[in-house]
């Protein structure tokens, strides 16, 4: 399923969605040019990115990382591992984000960003405290955005293209058709997946961020209730 756009429109335009485009765009092009200067892409994976088993015990773990151990947890959503993972990525968080961050609010936008960032690795970590593979891409905190949207428009419709063999239909569907399927397919291949170290996706970190973005989501659009004046 890849989503092209929706029917929602915005009330302002989204600065906070593009500069975090642009800084995930940036670091990659720094990916890029790593091997010039003799560093391997796998090695900046491992100083960058979030490992399981240092974050599960509080340590760096030999040759050490770009920040310390607990940083990872922040420079790890804005590293990516190929094109195809930056491109998806940064077209979902375009096509959601603009909405979520016209209904949150700039400020509060960003936090919920890194919040839903920090709350998918988090969840990584405890069904593989571990793994020392390093955990990179924005795809916990984007699963976030998504989370929210279905909460704030569920009826939204978003037109997409469906990869069925050699057919490509471009449809329009509910968003909350199109974002729960994508949701249960994430907690199915989390549940097959358990117990394989070699699963090169953190499918619980989808799982863990995109149902952080449905509560915060919640919590943060609601409105407080005016009460009735008290006659004295």
């Amino acid at each position: 399923m890849i989503p092209l756009h929706d029917d929602v429109p915005t009330r302002r335009f989204a600065v906070v969605t593009l500069v975090l485009i642009v800084l995930n765009v940036a670091v990659f092009a720094f990916e890029l040019t790593l091997p010039r200067y003799g560093m391997t892409l796998g090695g900046f994976y491992a100083k960058a990115g979030a490992t399981p088993f240092e974050l599960a015990h509080g340590l760096d773990v030999p040759p050490g990382d770009l920040v310390p151990w607990w940083g990872t947890l922040f420079t790890s959503v804005f590293v990516h591992g190929g094109w195809l993972h930056l491109i998806f990525n940064m077209l979902y968080l375009w096509i959601f984000g603009n909405n979520v961050e016209d209904a949150l609010g700039r400020a509060r936008f960003l936090g919920f960003y890194l919040a839903c960032g920090l709350v998918a690795t988090a969840t990584q970590v405890l069904t593989d405290p571990g793994s020392t593979a390093p955990m990179i891409g924005a795809s916990g905190a984007v699963a976030g955005v998504l989370g929210a949207y279905l909460v704030l428009y569920p009826h939204a419709r978003v037109l997409s293209v469906f990869t069925l063999g050699v057919i490509f239909p471009v449809v329009s569907v509910p968003a909350w058709i199109l974002l729960g399927i994508w949701f249960a397919l994430q907690a199915l291949e989390g549940v097959l997946s358990f117990g394989h170290p070699d699963v090169a996706v953190a499918f619980f970190a989808h799982v863990g961020g995109f149902l952080t973005g449905m509560g915060l989501g919640a919590i943060l659009t609601r409105r407080p209730r005016r009460r009735a004046p008290r006659r004295g």
